[in-house]
Formats: structure tokens, sequence, C-alpha cells
């Protein structure tokens, strides 16, 4: 039934941008960023595609790493977000999310391999199967219940004038069109300065303000505007019948029937039956 209500305000995990070309400061920007949002540096974990250089700055505190190679998919850096969530961060760092569009293994990549050998090399058809994977990709980033700061490549954006004449035009980040759309703030960081600017804030922190350098004060004033609000209590996820059979598939009972058997053999409610409750009834059970 659709309902009317009075708006509220209500904590928010943070989903910020750093946009910039190579050598601005993504990556040490971020980790101060992030060092201000956390409450200790073993808290926040850096998913580096970048060939270790998310380690040079070791020196700043105890933080966390992931190193991502290649294939660049999305389904990599979902496993990625996934794995740091498990293991309790509260800041999650992307440095940096341009490889998943455009990198070896990307989404670039993906879809013109897909459309060679299903759509007789029609590249448009074949984003009906790689862009549903992009999303998913977009989906741990917005659905992540860590603060996400993601570091985005940026070029020189370039268009042919009426003259011929090819006219620089600003900068366009290298990953798909419309990804800052999903960020509360998004900074561009200039090369020389590596000031930054907010080109987009749903925090209102940043508006009319002057270029400034990132520190952690910066990552302070968005945690408490974060914390701002009315506490999100969350839904625990109902566990279904089917998704306790997939566990103890997972287990290498491989058929199902099996599977539900040992369920119905340990008597447990399907809808309290988590792995560890599982495993002790298997152990007790004749």
């Amino acid at each position: 039934m659709i309902q009317l209500r009075k708006a509220e305000r209500k904590q928010a995990k943070l989903r910020i941008g750093l946009s910039a070309p190579s050598g601005a400061g993504k990556t040490y920007s971020a980790l101060l960023l992030a060092s201000g949002i956390a409450s200790s540096w073993d808290k926040i974990a850096l998913i580096d595609t970048e060939s270790g250089s998310g380690e040079l700055y070791a020196h700043l505190g105890d933080y966390n790493v992931i190193q991502l190679e290649a294939p660049f998919s999305p389904e990599r850096y979902i496993e990625a977000i996934q794995a740091c969530e498990e293991a309790g961060m509260e800041v999650i760092i992307i440095d940096s999310t341009s490889h998943e569009w455009e990198g070896k293994g990307g989404c670039l990549e993906i879809n013109e391999s897909i459309a060679q050998s299903k759509f007789r090399g029609n590249t448009w058809s074949a984003w009906s199967e790689t862009t549903p994977r992009h999303q998913r990709f977009i989906q741990a980033i917005v659905g992540s219940k860590c603060h996400i700061i993601t570091a985005t490549r940026n070029k020189i954006d370039t268009v042919m004038t009426e003259d011929k004449k090819v006219k620089k035009v600003g900068t366009k980040e290298i990953q798909r069109e419309g990804f800052e759309y999903e960020l509360t703030v998004n900074f561009n960081i200039d090369r020389d300065t590596h000031k930054v600017i907010a080109s987009k804030d749903r925090t209102e922190i940043f508006e009319n303000v002057d270029p400034f350098i990132i520190t952690k004060e910066t990552g302070k004033k968005l945690i408490d505007w974060a914390l701002t609000g009315t506490k999100v209590v969350e839904k625990p996820k109902e566990i279904t019948k089917e998704d306790v059979v997939a566990f103890l598939t997972g287990l290498g009972i491989e058929r199902k029937d099996m599977a539900t058997y040992i369920l119905e053999k340990t008597k447990l409610d399907a809808k309290t039956a988590e792995p560890k409750k599982v495993l002790s009834a298997l152990k007790k059970a004749k």
C-alpha cells in the first residue's frame, strides 16, 4: 500500500568520489579522507588495482590492502568489496574504478568479447548482457554497509568544431557516464595544485567553498554529516529453506534432495538455520 509520510533525515553511509588524472594525488587524498571517517586505521581497506601503488603510503597508518589483479571484471570488484565487509571494515577505498570499465577484463573488453561470440559483432546488442553486470557493481557500492571512497581517473575531453579543429571542453571520467550520480560527494582534484572542488555535493558542506586540499578534517566533516539524523535499523535478512539447502550444497552435498533431507534430519527452522547452527546440529544428528 502506498503511504504518504513526513520527510525524515536518516543517518547515511558515505559514497565519496575522487576524480583526477594520474599523479594528482587520488590515493593519498582518499587515505586522508578515510582516516577522518574511520574509528582507526585498521578499519580502512584499500582495493588496489594500481599495481601496488596503494601501499606507498603505509607510513600513514596500519590500513589493509587487497591487491586486485586483472581481469578487472565487475564480479571481481564485488568479491573484493564483500571481503572487506566480512572483515568488519568501516571504510573501503576503491582505487581505481576505471579499471572496471576500460581495464583488462573490464566492461568494455567484456562487451566486445560477448558481441563477437554471441551477437555477430554487434556491440550494441551485447550491452544487454554487460550492463546488468556493471549495474551489480554499482549496487555493491551503493548498497554497501561500509563507507566507500572511489578513485576514478579522468582525461581531457575534446570535441570537433565546425571548422574541423579539436577543442578541449573539460575533463571526462574513465567510467560509464552517470557514475557520479550515485555519489554523496564527488571531488575533482587539480593535477598541479592538488586542490579540489566539489562537482557534486549532497551534503552542502562544500558549496561556495574555494578550492582546498583534502585533509583528515575533511573526512571528519563528512562523517559528522553522515551521522546526523535518525539511526537506520537494519532488518535482519530472513533465511529461507532454499538458502540453507544452498549452504549445505556448498559443503559438497551435490544433490539438493539430500541437502533437504539433512535440513529435516536436524529439525531446524529454516528461518533461523544459520550456517553455524546447521553445522552444530549436523554434529549432534545421528
